[in-house]
């Protein structure tokens, strides 16, 4: 899954710290989603779309295993 956590994060000049403490998971939680290593709960994705008030398809997009988007359109 792919996410433009680190894209919001700079655009409000959030650190993953701070973005954990928000969200209330731990530094290294927050660095394996940005890396595509770990993939969120339902919970903690809504939550980090909230931190930064857009909807979770803003932070987050789903690929198939081909690696294409699943996105409509797409």
């Amino acid at each position: 899954m792919k996410n433009k956590i680190k894209v919001f994060r700079a655009m409000r000049d959030m650190t993953q710290e701070e973005l954990a403490d928000a969200i209330r998971v731990t530094r290294r939680t927050i660095n394996s989603i940005e890396r595509g290593k770990y993939n969120p709960s339902i919970e903690v994705a809504y939550k980090i779309a909230k931190v930064f008030n857009v909807t979770i398809e803003e932070v987050f997009c789903f690929e198939d295993n081909d690696g294409e988007d699943t996105e409509a359109g797409r």
